[in-house]
């Protein structure tokens, strides 16, 4: 699929919940947010169908985000299915890594190629300020599931005020040079004054190569994160949804509404 700036249009990452067991102050607002009622939700079987039509429409990297994708009930399940899929190949999932002890060893089983885990710094204190209920701990453990199960790869995703040389950036930086990791600085974004910036390490940020178009857990698909502009798979169809996507992906992002928790970042 190729848009309108001829863009080649082959990454759909799928948000397969609102939920989350942590809440960033990046993420969500401090009051807590309504959550999308379950028969709303796309189902497996619905997912599986859009990541099918994707696929046979030129798309060949795929992300599960979220909210947290390992909340969501049998996901080890909605990873083999996927995972099935011919022409997939690259097959991510991005996640605060709490439940990764748990999980990992069968989500590499099911067909999962790569992690990118999110972790924005080392330090007990901060990283429950910045979770507002998070264990750093917890997270390290779910890091190192994630290097015993041996995935393809395991990327770190760090999210900066400004500059990937703030003490916190340095020290989870630190860490990952000593198990040699990569790390993407993200540096805060503000969807509602369209604040973005190239992602550090990354490809994010950069329209003029972008390549990815965005699925809601309610099946929304987004042609753009900084644009309200959005098409329903389920009335339109997957096919017809994903094409009108393509067709209306702007040349660069603007504003939008949307929280991360919702769209998956």
């Amino acid at each position: 699929m190729f848009d309108r700036f001829n863009r080649r249009i082959s990454y759909l990452r799928l948000s397969v919940t609102d939920r989350c067991n942590l809440r960033c102050t990046y993420c969500m607002p401090a009051e807590g947010v309504r959550r999308v009622r379950h028969e709303d939700v796309l189902s497996f079987e619905e997912i599986e169908e859009l990541t099918r039509t994707a696929v046979g429409l030129g798309v060949d990297k795929v992300r599960l985000t979220g909210g947290e994708p390992l909340v969501r009930r049998g996901i080890a399940e909605l990873v083999r299915v996927l995972a099935a899929i011919p022409g997939i190949a690259d097959f991510a999932m991005t996640t605060n890594a709490v439940l990764l002890p748990r999980f990992a060893v069968a989500l590499r089983a099911a067909g999962l190629h790569r992690l990118n885990i999110s972790i924005d710094t080392l330090d007990p204190d901060r990283f429950r300020a910045i979770t507002r209920c998070g264990n750093v701990e917890d997270t390290l453990a779910g890091i190192t599931a994630a290097l015993a199960a041996g995935f393809r790869s395991v990327k770190l995703n760090c999210v900066v005020t400004a500059s990937q040389d703030e003490p916190d950036a340095r020290s989870v930086a630190d860490y990952a040079a000593r198990l040699g990791l990569e790390v993407r600085f993200i540096r805060k974004m503000d969807t509602g004054k369209g604040e973005f910036w190239h992602v550090i390490g990354g490809q994010g940020g950069q329209c003029a190569i972008c390549n990815r178009l965005r699925v809601s857990s309610t099946g929304l698909v987004y042609p753009c994160l900084f644009s309200d502009l959005c098409f329903d798979v389920r009335r339109l169809g997957p096919r017809a949804a994903l094409l009108a996507a393509v067709e209306a992906k702007p040349e660069a992002g603007q504003t939008s509404s949307n929280q991360f928790h919702f769209i998956g970042g």
